[in-house]
């Protein structure tokens, strides 16, 4: 199916292989038990193929030692065999679930961060891709919250970019760390369902004034920064005429601040993560927003 969805597995080719002896298929190499289901006399056993990622550590959905198979798509695959075996009986069946080039594509993947080994997750909520959803995104963005939640994080980082991401690294454990891209708002919402009460946000000044501004994405799809407000904010504090024409990024902003004095920036800075923090408060009350500018 073409879709919008901006997964990176998007486009991937998923194959089943199905056999009656184990050594006719080819498994994930990382020791793992399949997923077992039943239906009358009937049996069906599910093992990571080629590609697939292995469970190894706990706070997913799935337990460990199984193959990385969300209860979502392990559902359609347990109607679909009982729907195909109810005329017959005694049935042993065992297969792999494989994805072409699965590990390599694992590796632009938090999967082995949230230990998940060999390969990509088999992802799904409902069984049913929505163009320009995302869905997957923010599942993976779910997962990884709840994955620090379930393993003793008292606060939750949220990163936006390779920038902020590789700041939050000098600074914090990688497993508490969660890319979320320019998801703000269903991020925060995701954390403070997980139960943290703390979340340190880390980002640049430019998207920071995309929040302030009450921006619960940050694509710009969904809106541009509001440059009119910032004149008028710049002209009510410092008394100065911003030139639009001229200056039309949040750096040339600041870059012409700072020509002007020294301490400047350093206000426009203040000013901004103030507004957003009182954005944060404004959209959840039950989690107190950390903000880390870079």
């Amino acid at each position: 199916m073409d879709n919008d969805d901006l997964d990176i597995t998007k486009g991937c080719e998923i194959s089943v292989t199905i056999s009656s002896n184990i050594s006719d298929l080819k498994l994930n190499p990382t020791s793992h038990n399949p997923q077992i289901f039943h239906y009358q006399t009937n049996q069906i056993k599910i093992f990571a193929g080629e590609g697939v990622g292995v469970i190894t550590k706990k706070g997913l959905k799935i337990p460990p030692n199984l193959p990385a198979i969300n209860p979502t798509p392990l559902q359609a695959i347990e109607n679909i065999f009982q729907k195909l075996t109810k005329k017959h009986q005694n049935l042993k069946i065992i297969c792999t679930i494989s994805v072409k080039n699965g590990q390599t594509i694992a590796f632009q993947t938090a999967n082995e961060k949230v230990g998940v080994i060999g390969g990509i997750s088999i992802l799904g909520t409902t069984g049913f891709v929505k163009p320009i959803s995302n869905s997957a995104y923010l599942d993976s963005i779910k997962t990884e919250i709840e994955f620090a939640k379930a393993n003793g994080y008292d606060q939750i980082v949220l990163t936006l970019g390779n920038s902020s991401f590789i700041h939050a690294k000098k600074l914090y454990n990688q497993s508490s760390i969660v890319e979320i891209g320019n998801f703000i708002y269903e991020a925060i919402e995701i954390a403070s369902n997980a139960g943290f009460k703390k979340a340190i946000f880390i980002c640049g000044i430019g998207k920071l004034v995309k929040v302030s501004q009450g921006a619960k994405n940050t694509h710009n799809r969904f809106g541009s920064i509001n440059f009119e407000a910032l004149k008028k904010y710049i002209h009510e504090e410092f008394n100065i005429q911003i030139d639009l024409d001229r200056i039309k990024t949040v750096k040339g902003v600041v870059e012409y601040l700072d020509s002007i004095d020294l301490k400047y920036p350093q206000i426009f800075h203040n000013k901004i993560k103030n507004d957003a923090i009182y954005i944060f408060r404004e959209w959840n009350k039950k989690i107190n927003v950390k903000i880390i500018q870079i």
